[in-house]
């Protein structure tokens, strides 16, 4: 009886172990909806719906497991040889399905996820909009590739970002800035992940987080608010010098504005890990512009 006793023992010991190795192999991953999203294994067939997503993936160095982009993603390059699904507001379902992803990444403000859910495929919504959501969205993601460095990869990004903010002279510091992100006008306040960049190099944003981090301004509320530099990107500046008061304002006047080309734009307004490169852009301008507002006053 004993032996017998002993025998089931170890059988049930021996189960145990088999279910908790199981269990600690899966993966569980709560998405930006708070939905709780459960992976057999780290899923190798990957379709993305927002580029800074796509971005991240391969930043952690796991290109290779992109099967389909939305058709915004061009960066990296060898992302616009893989095939387009549409964009994150109408992505092409079938396509996507056709594509038998073990998971699609896209955005919380995405109408695709409960379709997709339907059809059986998994899905998680994760939507950076802050620096901290950059840095929480690229570990959560590592957690899902097990990728074991994705800590070290946020950390060499925030320390390029205070590098940019301490290479700007003292002289381009304090100033008012107007950062529009698409014609509406769309702007970037205080809490969005430009506005945050802007205020660690030193800048002062006029559109305030109590706004909100991209509000759409009525543009007398610019022309009020009187920046002393406008960034902008080069699809938004046709005819901006046609908006009613903007040539009277001082950084129309005095020529203090950057204007940014469409890849310039797209490194900027993308919260993933070009954004220390999107540092670098805006640090640039602030220093330029600093030195011609120095200038103009001598």
């Amino acid at each position: 009886m004993n032996r017998m006793r002993n025998a089931w023992l170890v059988l049930v010991g021996a189960l145990m172990v088999l279910i908790g190795g199981t269990a600690q192999a899966a993966l569980q991953i709560t998405d930006d909806n708070g939905v709780v999203v459960n992976f057999e294994r780290s899923p190798q067939r990957i379709v993305s719906l927002l580029p800074s997503l796509a971005e991240t993936v391969c930043e952690l160095g796991q290109c290779p497991r992109l099967v389909g982009v939305d058709r915004y993603s061009t960066f990296p390059a060898s992302l616009t040889k893989l095939p387009q699904v549409g964009g994150g507001l109408d992505p092409n379902i079938e396509m996507i399905v056709a594509l038998r992803p073990d998971v699609v990444l896209m955005a919380t403000s995405s109408r695709a996820g409960d379709r997709l859910r339907a059809l059986g495929i998994k899905v998680l919504a994760l939507e950076p909009k802050t620096h901290a959501d950059v840095q929480r969205v690229m570990l959560k993601i590592g957690q899902l590739l097990e990728v074991p460095d994705a800590q070290r990869i946020w950390r060499a990004i925030d320390a390029a970002v205070m590098a940019a903010a301490q290479s700007l002279p003292a002289g381009a510091r304090g100033m008012r800035v107007y950062f529009e992100v698409n014609p509406g006008p769309y702007a970037a306040g205080e809490g969005s992940f430009i506005g945050e960049t802007l205020t660690r190099l030193g800048a002062r944003n006029i559109v305030p987080a109590s706004l909100g981090p991209f509000p759409k301004l009525n543009p007398e509320y610019i022309v009020r608010a009187d920046p002393d530099l406008i960034m902008i990107g080069q699809r938004s500046v046709d005819g901006m010098a046609q908006r009613p008061g903007w040539m009277g304002m001082r950084a129309m006047r005095e020529q203090r504005l950057c204007v940014f080309s469409t890849d310039e734009s797209d490194t900027l307004v993308r919260p993933g890990p070009r954004m220390a490169e999107g540092a670098r852009l805006m640090a640039r301008c602030l220093a330029d512009k600093a030195a011609k507002k120095a200038g103009a006053r001598s």
